[in-house]
Order: C-alpha cells, then structure tokens, then sequence
C-alpha cells in the first residue's frame, strides 16, 4: 500500500481547480473607466446600429473622444478615458437620441472579450469600495393601511346593501378599525354572521351596552403585518424598477426593519438625480369633468357632491371623484411634443383598468376629461422631542381636453409645463407608482476618491497579513511551511475567483472577513504539522508521519471549520448588509482554505515526498 500517493484523478483535479481560479480571477487585475451606458426606455425601443451611428456621429461633431463602444444585450457602452469625456458625452448623448433612450453615468469594467466571453467578470465593489450613494428611505406603510380600511369600508357597506341588511352608519374607528351601527337586534346579529365569514381578516366584537347596536371590527395583528410586508415588497419592486432606469447595474435595495429600505448605488455619478427619480412619489389620475354644475359657484363655498374643486390655469373646474384610470395602469410611456408644440406624455396602457377606461370614455364622447397630477410630498419635522414625517398630497390638473372618440390602450397626455417634466412623468409612469410614499431620511455619499483610498487600505491589509503569516510559516516550519504559504496565496486567488463566479459584492467588512481567513487558513497546516512533527519524535518514519498528520488531524481540523462556519451562517441569517458581506467572505475562505490547506498541500507534499524512499524532510524540528 503506497501511503502518500494521490490517485491521477485527484491530481488532475486539483491542477484543473488552480487553473480555473487563476482564469475567473484574472478580471480583476483590469480596473474601471468612465462610461456612458444606453438602454431603450422600453422593451420596444431597440439599441441598434442606427443608434449606433447616431451616437458616433453626434460625439464626431462635438470633436468629444470615445474609447471604445461595447454593446451588452440591450444596453450599450460608451467608455471614455477621463470623466470630463465622460460628462460631455452624456448630454450630446442623450440629446442626439430623444427621450425614447436612457442615458446614465456609470463605471465600466475593461476585461478583456475574451474572458467575457468565459462569464470571467471582476468582483462588484461595494459602496465604500466603489464610490456612489447610500439613501434609507421611511416608507408611510401606515397609509396603505388606512386606504385598506377606507376599501374595506366601502365594500363592506355594499356588501350588506346587497344582502339587504340595514345599517345605520358605518365609519372608521382608530387606525385599523371600523364601526358598524344597527337600529335592531335582527340586523346586528345577520350582520355578524355576514361580515365573520366574508371579512375574517378583522375581529368583529358587538357592543349592546347603553342602547347602542354596534358592531366593532378591528384587523388582526396578522392582517395587519401581512399589508405592511406586502407594501414593502411592492415598494422595493418599484424602487428596482427605478434604479433600471438610472442604469445602476450593481445596487442593492433591501428591507431594513418594518418600515424602511435601503439603497446603495455604487458608481453611480448624478446623485441629485437618483435622489429625485428614487424618492419621487407621482402618477397620474383620469377624472370627468362635472358639466352639470358651474365651478364658480362652488368658488368659496361647497362643492356638490361626488366632486372635487380645482384649478385649471387660472379657472375653477369640477372633477367627479371617480377615477376612470390610475397610473398603475400604465406600462409603457414616453416623453415627445403634441399636435401644439407642447411638451407631452405618450402613454400605452395594459396593467389592467383599460377596459373601465375605454368604456367610460366610449359613453362621454364630447364630454371633457381632466388629467390630474398626483405627487405626494414630505416633510421631516420634530415634533415634541421626536422626528416625525409629515405627508402632503398636491394634486393639480394639468389638462382638460375632449373626448373625441373611445380611447384604446395608447394615447397622449398634454398639459406639461417643461420637457423635463413631461421625461420625468413619464420615467416615473415606466417605473410604476409606489405604494405608499417614501422619504430619505439619510443619505451618505461616498466619492470615487474614498472608495480608492478604502481599496488601498483593505488591499494593504491583506497583503500585511499575508506576509507576516508567510515569514512566521517559513521560519518555523522551513520547507513545509513554504509549502503552506503557496497553498495561502492559492487561497486568496480561489476567493477572488469565487466571489467574482458568484457574483457577490465585496465591501470593506468583506476584505475584514478575508483578512481574518488568511490568519485562519494556515490553522490546519499547523494542526497537520505539528502531528508530523510528533510521530516523528516517536520514532515514525517519514512516510507514516506525513500520512497520520493528514488523516489523525483532518477530524480536529473539520471540527474547528464547522463551529466556525454555523457562526458565519448565523450572522448571514440574522445581520445587515454588511454584516452578511463579512458571514459570505468569511464563508467562502472556509471552503478554499479547506481545500487548500488539506488537498492542495497534501498534493504537493505527495509530489515531493510520496512513494518514494526520503531520508529526512525540512519541517524545522
């Protein structure tokens, strides 16, 4: 029996691992350049070679150089080699191409094509490595909880009229509950039975006491956490959408708590404009004009019932209060002119509600129909001691116009004051509404500078560590020990490879994770050592030494890496964001260490020692 040989598979295995970590970490030995990336504000909208040539011919003619220019599937990258180029770029860009195109500022990567070509990508810094913007964000969950009991209101009150149970009132009561009052007996206890089956999402109590019939329903903690997680959900989807269309390909949005979401946006330059699309609250609402009743006798006074009043360039205008069509509806929009010059929105439809659109607008041909600008505004004030955010609903109309004939699923809204707000609306309307109103309650910029100055410090202190663990290795176990460092330094390349196949992003506390695996990874080859050294004390030869270091210390060794991995799982599980950066550097350099520190230094100690008759080996005893 050969103690010390590795059987040809084993041997090419671990040749073909080295190689295709040498190959996956080669990307990040190429930095980032400035660059322009340009996508079609819609799946419609194609980057072809039309676009193209328009782009080289409109920086040709503002004598503006370009790098080089990349397309990517539906995006295309123009790279320059300074930032000024850069920000020129942007705006002859962006108006040699119209609103039908996204235009944004990002860093792009200069690997080679060749190892693109192999998905070999470099890692994704994250924002204190790469520069960009941090926004937390409140979001008012408490008002979608309110809009659930003023739906809920008035189905229930439709509800009981079909059933024809009489009621006597119905209103909200507190935050989540709603109050329902009877003339008799009958009515409260049909009602009851009606409301406990068809609305079991409250808890329905009847109150008898001092003459009063009521009937008290309050949503359960369950419902109500159930609306506050769905709100959260819908709003990250929102804000991703968003962050699509700033050209961001390596954010982060995250849940932090119960009422809060996170942004990074590493790289990206315009952050006046991340803050504007990112925490804009606007959409549009489709209304009738009232033509029953004349809007200036309302001035001052009531208006009639089922409308509100408004003003309409300097006129008051009644609007019924029934929307005909929401934002949400919208899939599709872009920014152009209309038939006046002015400024407009194009608008296709198809998010469900076109078919009460096209139906009320078939049967009120030649009436007016109003378009209402609906954008929701904060406000952090301190109130007694402690921050609050108060919320304002500024709605105005921004055009009255005809209905000509049934409107289908693609029209044009017309009224806006600028085209740049006619490119935001319709941004925000590609983007979709949010559901509920956010606001940046803390934002952190961190500048391109910074983020070099964090990767010198982080890169300094893996190669510190590195090095004094490389010293102490190779003097104290001479031969061996240099061994154990080749496997270090082939440890660190499997992470880099790893992180960048995974496509994980690495932070500062990611470099502190990685920090601490390269004081780690040599943990087994002293374990491992140190059992050679013993049997050889005891009279072992070489061969049988070598072999029960590996074997008698790989049990000790995989106990020590399994605490520590239910460590890293518990904190990927439990912390935030950069935390669970930490628990997956920290992870990942378990398993390379692992792999390095037993199979690949056992492969070359076979290669120099194994099978063969050896009279001593350089391990410093």
């Amino acid at each position: 029996m050969v103690l010390n040989r590795y059987p040809w598979w084993k041997n090419v295995l671990v040749i073909i691992v080295i190689l295709i970590g040498f190959l996956y970490a080669a990307p990040n030995l190429y930095g980032d350049i400035p660059a322009v990336q340009v996508s079609g504000s819609n799946a419609t909208i194609p980057v072809n070679e039309t676009t193209i040539n328009t782009i080289k011919n409109a920086l040709q003619n503002a004598h503006v150089n370009y790098k080089d220019l990349q397309q990517e599937e539906r995006n295309l990258l123009v790279r320059f080699n300074s930032t000024d180029e850069q920000l020129k770029a942007k705006d002859i860009i962006q108006s040699a191409l119209g609103d039908e195109y996204l235009v944004a500022l990002n860093l792009a990567p200069t690997t080679p094509n060749w190892l693109k070509s192999l998905n070999a990508m470099p890692m994704k810094l994250g924002l204190d490595l790469r520069g960009g913007v941090h926004l937390l964000m409140q979001v008012d969950v408490d008002s979608v909880i309110k809009q659930r009991i003023e739906g809920d209101l008035n189905g229930i009150a439709q509800s009981l009229r079909t059933e024809r149970i009489r009621y006597s009132g119905i209103m909200r009561q507190g935050e989540g509950g709603i109050l329902l009052q009877f003339r008799n007996e009958d009515a409260l206890d049909n009602a009851y039975s009606y409301v406990n089956s068809h609305f079991n999402e409250f808890t329905w109590t009847k109150k008898t006491s001092g003459g009063h019939l009521d009937l008290q329903g309050e949503l359960s903690p369950i419902a109500i956490q159930q609306i506050r997680q769905d709100t959260l959900e819908q709003e990250m989807n929102t804000l991703r959408n968003r962050v699509n269309e700033l050209g961001v390909t390596e954010a982060v949005v995250q849940q932090q708590g119960a009422s809060r979401v996170v942004i990074d946006l590493p790289g990206i330059q315009d952050t006046a404009q991340a803050k504007n699309i990112l925490g804009k609250t606007a959409t549009l609402e489709f209304h009738l004009v009232d033509t029953e009743h004349d809007a200036r006798n309302a001035v001052g006074g009531l208006a009639p019932a089922d409308t509100k009043l408004y003003d309409y360039h300097g006129q008051p205008v009644l609007l019924k209060n029934q929307v005909i069509l929401r934002g949400s509806s919208i899939t599709s929009a872009s920014s152009g002119f209309g038939e006046d010059g002015r400024p407009s929105v194009n608008v296709r439809l198809g998010g469900g509600g076109e078919s009460l659109f096209t139906k009320t607008t078939a049967e009120n041909i030649g009436k007016p129909m109003a378009v209402v600008y609906v954008e929701v505004k904060s406000t952090p004030k301190i109130v007694n001691g402690k921050k609050t955010i108060e919320y304002q609903t500024e709605r105005r109309v921004i055009s009255v116009a005809t209905i000509q004939s049934a409107l289908g699923n693609s029209f044009q809204v017309n009224g806006m004051s600028s085209q740049e707000e006619s490119r935001m609306l319709a941004l925000l309307l590609r983007a979709g509404a949010l559901a509920a109103p956010v606001t940046i309650i803390e934002e952190r910029e961190v500048g391109p500078s910074l983020g070099k100055q964090n990767i010198h410090k982080g890169v300094t202190s893996v190669e510190v560590g590195f090095i004094l663990v490389v010293i102490f290795m190779a003097l104290y176990y001479r031969g061996m020990g240099l061994i154990a460092d080749l496997a270090l330094g082939m440890n660190l390349v499997l992470i880099v490879a790893l992180l960048s196949l995974l496509g994980a992003t690495l932070t500062l506390p990611g470099i502190a994770g990685i920090v601490l695996t390269v004081g780690m990874a040599v943990d087994a080859n002293v374990l491992i050592f140190e059992r050679i050294r013993e049997e050889l004390r005891n009279g072992a030869g070489i061969q049988a030494s070598i072999h029960a270091g590996y074997e008698r210390a790989l049990m000790t060794i995989v106990d020590a890496n399994v605490t520590t991995l239910i460590v890293a799982i518990v904190l990927f599980s439990l912390g935030s964001g950069t935390v669970k950066n930490f628990a997956v550097t920290l992870t990942i350099g378990l398993f390379t260490s692992m792999f390095t520190a037993i199979i690949g230094t056992r492969a070359i100690v076979n290669w120099l020692y194994g099978a063969k008759p050896v009279k001593s080996i350089s391990i410093g005893i």
